[in-house]
């Protein structure tokens, strides 16, 4: 689509000063705030042109003009000008995230942290791809009721898993102590992966008399697995600034956002499709869930050597500061490749 430079600086001020103030944008204010050189009348007209062109639209009967999710990707295609973090923003970017241990998990939620924090959005990383290590750091069988007894299977990540099971007959909590102590002399400070059959039969052997026990803590090893092993996870932050936009003032709306940024899978398909991309911005309706239509979402591919591992991004309404955001959501992935690279 073709613009003259008018309708351009136009279409960029009804942008920009509706991004600031929320509320829609009349003639008399572009003509007041943004010395274009030319009358109200001639701004009303070039008004009426961009409506028609499908780039603002007005929300009500009477009132100003607000850019449409189409105008929006033609400010980003053609009219933003990216801003720059300055050097103390970078300087503490750097400082915070190289200062966290290292460790993925960490680095991950520091940067997350970091995005919410400078854009006052929603922030969403994904991690795809790592196979991390998962060991076996303590097992515990806690007697509950004479009939019911907990097994707690702790690893080294921090994960915990437990399940409830009945016992078939009473057992003494000293017996489970006996469990446990077995359990954990033959199995901690193993990676899941190396629990081999041949270990496993051993353990059955010594503690024959609780095989049930240990078909559950099998169970809970395998579940471990999995979640361990799963191709992505997402790390949120800032969640509750969507909340302080005008946008989402309706109950209803809010309610229906929370609930989608609860389903981690649906976030990292979102988040999917932004992989290996440089950058991208998907605008209101370019999104594919409903929930997110009057939302828009920054994200960057970030990476491990030369591998593409996940997608860092920000979630915010379509009324959103693009410039800002595409700078931070670039220096932050940029940022992660750096000191990721020292890990591999």
């Amino acid at each position: 689509m073709e613009l003259n430079e008018r309708k351009k600086k136009v279409l960029l001020a009804i942008i920009r000063d509706y991004i600031s103030t929320a509320e829609p944008v009349g003639s008399r204010t572009i003509s007041k705030k943004y010395e274009l050189g030319v009358s109200p009348a001639t701004i009303r007209n070039e008004m009426a042109d961009l409506e028609e062109s499908g780039l603002i639209e007005q929300p009500h009967t009477s009132a100003g003009r607000i850019p449409s999710d189409l105008g929006y990707r033609y400010y980003v295609d053609y009219l933003m000008q990216k801003e720059e973090l300055t050097d103390a923003q970078k300087k503490v970017i750097w400082e915070k995230i190289k200062n966290t241990s290292l460790e993925i998990d960490s680095i991950l939620r520091c940067a997350g942290q970091l995005l919410s924090d400078l854009t006052d959005y929603a922030a969403m990383i994904t991690v795809q791809s790592i196979k991390e290590k998962s060991v076996i750091k303590h097992i515990q069988l806690i007697s509950m009721t004479p009939e019911l007894v907990m097994v707690v299977v702790v690893l080294d990540t921090g994960a915990v898993y437990h399940r409830i099971i009945e016992v078939p007959e009473t057992i003494t909590q000293e017996e489970l102590n006996h469990v446990s102590f077995v359990l954990n002399s033959k199995l901690s400070k193993l990676d899941l992966e190396y629990v081999k059959p041949t270990l496993i039969k051993d353990i059955y052997m010594e503690l024959s008399r609780y095989k049930f026990f240990l078909d559950f803590i099998l169970d809970l090893f395998q579940q471990g697995m999995s979640d361990s092993n799963k191709a992505s996870r997402v790390y949120m932050g800032g969640i509750y600034n969507i909340l302080g936009q005008p946008e989402f003032r309706d109950v209803e709306r809010v309610r229906a956002l929370l609930e989608l940024l609860e389903k981690e899978e649906i976030l990292t398909k979102i988040l999917m499709e932004n992989q290996n991309k440089e950058l991208s911005v998907r605008i209101g309706v370019e999104n594919t869930e409903e929930q997110m239509k009057e939302c828009s979402i920054v994200a960057a591919t970030y990476y491990l050597g030369d591998e593409a591992i996940g997608t860092i991004g920000v979630l915010g309404p379509t009324r959103m500061e693009y410039a800002k955001v595409v700078a931070v959501v670039e220096h932050l992935a940029s940022v992660l490749n750096t000191v990721l690279s020292k890990l591999k």
